[in-house]
């Protein structure tokens, strides 16, 4: 990735910034802050260069290893998180390049409805709770959120989705019981387009491949990627984070073999929701 212009971007100014001030500090190397800090030296790399603004909590232990003025840092740092938009520029190519261009996406969650299947109202209910995230900013994040989802519902050659979801989804009534509610009916609606297949994997498997965190591997006509959330980062085909989703862990989260044996299809819970179950009884 080429390094971005401090002149003109403020995450890349405040990664020169605090590259300078760790150097000062007496950190020569971007390993020993880490160490220090206690966070990854991607972490370190990427604030630096400006390719990812440090979080509040990254940022503020920057600043008290370094003996940094908080409260000035503190405001470059809103600022740089604020220009990159309503997508971080680190996730924007991944949407780019691999989500809206694909073919076939096959989606794992564990803990939420993933973004592709989410109501506006779930959405705004995720990202209003969300440490960091501000108010100001969360109407834009739904709104791209919600334009992002027209990759499984445009009209022209519509990207196939195949979704599976940990039962405890289900259950975390996110927003409160109405906004549960829609949200489940919502995947009902979806699980009937003949380009979605909704899976959801039941309380009973308590160990998978997946429960250390997410990933969406994607295809299009010449490149496989996968986006890994419990890395937070995209990868391409080549990458071991990619072949390690799509031939290890994908295939025993998302075809019910192996270690997650017993996925149910959505029809099963949309008819026991016909059947007059609450969202809060689906299991």
């Amino acid at each position: 990735m080429a390094r971005r212009d401090p002149e003109t971007n403020p995450a890349a100014f405040l990664g020169d910034e605090l590259r300078r001030a760790r150097l000062a500090a007496g950190f020569s190397s971007q390993d020993a802050l880490a160490a220090k800090l206690g966070f990854d030296r991607t972490v370190i790399t990427k604030a630096e260069t400006g390719e990812r603004p440090p979080t509040i909590d990254v940022l503020a232990a920057w600043c008290q290893a370094c003996r940094l003025d908080d409260e000035l840092f503190g405001r470059l740092g809103v600022l740089a998180r604020r220009a990159e938009g309503p997508l971080p520029a680190w996730f924007q190519d991944w949407v780019t390049h691999g989500e809206q261009l694909a073919e076939r996406l096959r989606w794992f969650e564990p803990l939420v409805v993933p973004g592709l299947l989410q109501t506006e109202e779930y959405a705004r209910a995720l990202l209003t709770g969300r440490i960091g995230n501000h108010v100001a900013d969360v109407e834009a994040r739904v709104t791209a959120r919600m334009d992002r989802q027209a990759v499984i519902t445009r009209e022209d050659d519509p990207a196939e989705l195949l979704a599976v979801i940990d039962d405890g989804v289900l259950r975390r009534a996110v927003g409160g019981v109405k906004v549960m509610t829609g949200q489940i009916e919502y995947l009902i609606q979806a699980s009937g387009r003949p380009n979605v297949v909704i899976q959801v994997i039941p309380a009973a498997t308590a160990v998978h491949d997946g429960v250390n965190g997410g990933g969406l591997p994607s295809r299009t006509s010449r490149t496989a990627q996968a986006w890994v959330t419990s890395k937070r980062h995209c990868a391409d085909s080549r990458s071991p984070a990619t072949k390690r989703w799509r031939r290890w862990r994908w295939p025993s989260i998302g075809s019910g073999r192996r270690r997650c044996q017993g996925a149910r299809p959505w029809h099963y819970w949309r008819r026991r929701r016909r059947h007059g179950a609450k969202p809060s009884e689906l299991a």
